[in-house]
């Protein structure tokens, strides 16, 4: 099991379009990958667009990834990439 935390620097936060990339992003892999957000507890797989979106996580919040499975090692290492490159 990978994990590792990020803090969402747009201030927009997680919406349709960057939700819809990220899952694309997770979905390249086997291994299960979900997001929760600390501020509200609330989690859900990052290979889910609606429930991406139900997360309404916002600019600021601390979010963590877990990536578990077969290729979590380069799961953990493309969605962390991902997220500083499009979220940071």
């Amino acid at each position: 099991m990978k994990e590792f935390e990020f803090v969402i620097g747009d201030p927009l936060g997680i919406h349709a379009r960057p939700a819809g990339m990220l899952v694309k992003e997770a979905q390249r892999f086997r291994s299960d990958c979900t997001m929760v957000v600390e501020r509200n507890g609330k989690s859900a797989s990052l290979k889910k667009l609606l429930a991406v979106m139900g997360l309404g996580a916002k600019g600021g919040d601390r979010i963590k990834v877990v990536v578990q499975g077969n290729d979590e090692e380069a799961a953990a290492k493309a969605i962390e990439r991902w997220l500083k490159e499009n979220m940071g």
